[in-house]
């Protein structure tokens, strides 16, 4: 399978140059992610774990979906793309939670720099995981998952546990 190619950016959201993912998530340059949270109609929240294949946090308690995005992508078209890649739900109404934000995460392996936005939408369609992304999808509601990351934190991929504890919307 060929490398993904990411649009790399400076501090200030310049696009820089097309760079291989390996070397983007090597050197921590500037890249894009949509998030995606999607809501059931009774509030509970759609969260996949991770296939354990993955390179970044495997096996871990993930949002519902997330995706870099692809040279010319915007954001919601990535959002989308994830959503139908992952879970197999299309035709979903997204909207923007709050603005693009900056983010930085170390880990072993890994400096990873990106311009994220996050995406709510709500849906009760079937999911269709993708066996190679998804090892488990699951359901939870804001009070539950809040507990759950104070019990068990490291169960959760360190992006979900940021957004969920810094994102004044989702209390």
């Amino acid at each position: 399978m060929a490398e993904e190619w990411f649009q790399t950016y400076d501090e200030d959201g310049n696009e820089l140059a097309l760079v291989p993912r390996s070397r983007v998530h090597a050197t921590g340059l500037g890249h894009r992610a949509a998030n995606v949270l999607l809501f059931r109609s009774n509030g509970e929240l759609l969260l996949q774990k991770r296939a354990t294949e993955k390179d970044v946090c495997p096996g871990l308690w993930d949002l519902s979906a997330a995706e870099h995005l692809m040279p010319g992508e915007s954001y919601l078209e990535a959002a989308n793309r994830g959503l139908a890649e992952e879970l197999g739900i299309t035709q979903i109404t997204l909207t923007p939670v709050g603005p693009v934000i900056k983010v930085r995460l170390e880990l072993p392996g890994v400096c990873d720099c990106e311009f994220q936005q996050t995406f709510r939408g709500v849906s009760d369609a079937a999911v269709y995981p993708d066996a190679k992304e998804v090892a488990a999808v699951r359901t939870a509601t804001m009070a539950e998952l809040h507990q759950q990351l104070e019990l068990n934190p490291g169960r959760f991929t360190p992006w979900f546990r940021q957004l969920l504890q810094n994102h004044p919307l989702l209390d």
